[in-house]
């Protein structure tokens, strides 16, 4: 393990104390992953969750202590107490999709009717497998090791487990999603320190709608979201539209299903659409700080779904809305088009064709 360099100090912020409306979702427990019985269970349980809510939480895996999860917080928060100036000299082009690096707050306007701006900033840091060579600010680079430690963890300890489970979910060989996930192969994963600033009642006002972050779908495999106590994070129910809370549970992560799963998967297994609002009224005086990791295919991966399947042909699930437009993206061209769709200055796009046969939503 790389040594560890000394830094701010970083802790949680109290939970909520306000009743809100949670999510009831499922919690995948990795502890007895090893035993093929538990997995076949575990893979069941998975595809469920991921069919019904498209949001779970797991716990229970191995190799990452908690102490190793605070440790990558305490980073995130020295690099955003650093002044903005030095922040900007690691911003990529920004309009070409480029997201390795710096985004800025600002750049967003959220509520078009009053002119108020986001206040979310983002720092991305890819894969360390020589394909992406990056300069980082101070507090990245001094610990630069021990991120890469936690990323390549990451992989072998959470993802790779539940790329695992979906194959099994799906009657497919064990190892069919961990071969289109290879760390040493060139994807746009990545991992995100992430920071929504905190606004004044007065703004908060000027939101209107009081959310911080329209509703969404993330374009990769999943997401992986490290527990922060900040209630910010909804979810959108697939039947009835109804917003509702993530609840930050203690000892988990939350993981969300992606839109490259999706078109893989047919539409069997959607991305799911969320949106981070206005905390409530307790928590509106703290910055919301986040940790996440970005799981994506290979560059080179075509984003045509699973033939061979035999739930995906049961169920009717082989043909997906790239392959109907005639049109199939490879991974790398899908992510670049979005990106560069998500990161527009501006007020939001609405309707905007992504790719033939996918055109990209925002959602209350």
């Amino acid at each position: 393990m790389p040594a560890a360099v000394p830094l701010s100090s970083f802790s949680y912020v109290p939970e909520t104390k306000v009743e809100l409306e949670w999510a009831d979702l499922e919690t995948i427990d990795l502890s007895n992953f090893d035993d093929p019985k538990e997995r076949k269970r575990l893979a069941t349980q998975l595809i469920n969750a991921v069919r019904t809510k498209g949001f779970l939480y797991v716990k229970g895996w191995k190799g990452i202590s908690s102490e190793r999860v605070d440790r990558q917080f305490a980073i995130g928060q020295s690099f955003y107490e650093l002044p903005l100036e030095e922040k900007s000299k690691y911003i990529p082009n920004l309009d070409a999709g480029e997201y390795n690096g710096y985004r800025p707050a600002g750049r967003r306007i959220v509520n078009e009717a009053t002119g108020i701006r986001d206040r979310t900033e983002v720092y991305n840091i890819p894969k360390f497998n020589g394909f992406f060579p990056r300069e980082h600010p101070a507090p990245v680079a001094e610990n630069i090791g021990e991120i890469e430690q936690f990323a390549r963890d990451l992989h072998t300890h959470i993802l790779d487990p539940l790329f695992i489970l979906f194959a099994i979910a799906l009657e497919l060989p064990e190892n069919y999603f961990t071969d289109q996930h290879k760390y040493e192969e060139k994807s746009e994963d990545h991992l995100r320190y992430m920071k929504y600033s905190k606004y004044s009642p007065e703004e908060t006002e000027l939101l209107g709608d009081g959310l911080w972050s329209r509703g969404h779908t993330d374009l990769g495999s999943i997401t992986l979201l490290f527990r922060q106590p900040v209630a910010a994070l909804q979810i959108q129910d697939r039947e009835t539209g109804k917003w509702s809370w993530v609840k930050p549970q203690d000892g988990t992560l939350t993981v969300n299903t992606c839109d490259a799963l999706s078109f893989l998967t047919g539409g069997y297994v959607r991305s799911t659409i969320h949106r981070v609002s206005v905390p409530p009224a307790d928590q509106r005086n703290v910055d919301r700080l986040g940790l996440l990791y970005f799981a994506r295919p290979h560059n080179n991966i075509h984003l045509n779904s699973i033939k061979d399947s035999p739930v995906l042909q049961r169920e009717g699930f082989t043909t997906n809305e790239l392959e109907k437009a005639g049109e199939v993206p490879t991974m790398e061209e899908w992510t670049f088009k979005k990106q560069t769709w998500q990161q527009s200055s501006g007020g939001y796009k609405h309707n905007a064709t992504i790719v033939p046969g996918f055109t990209e939503k925002l959602y209350a």
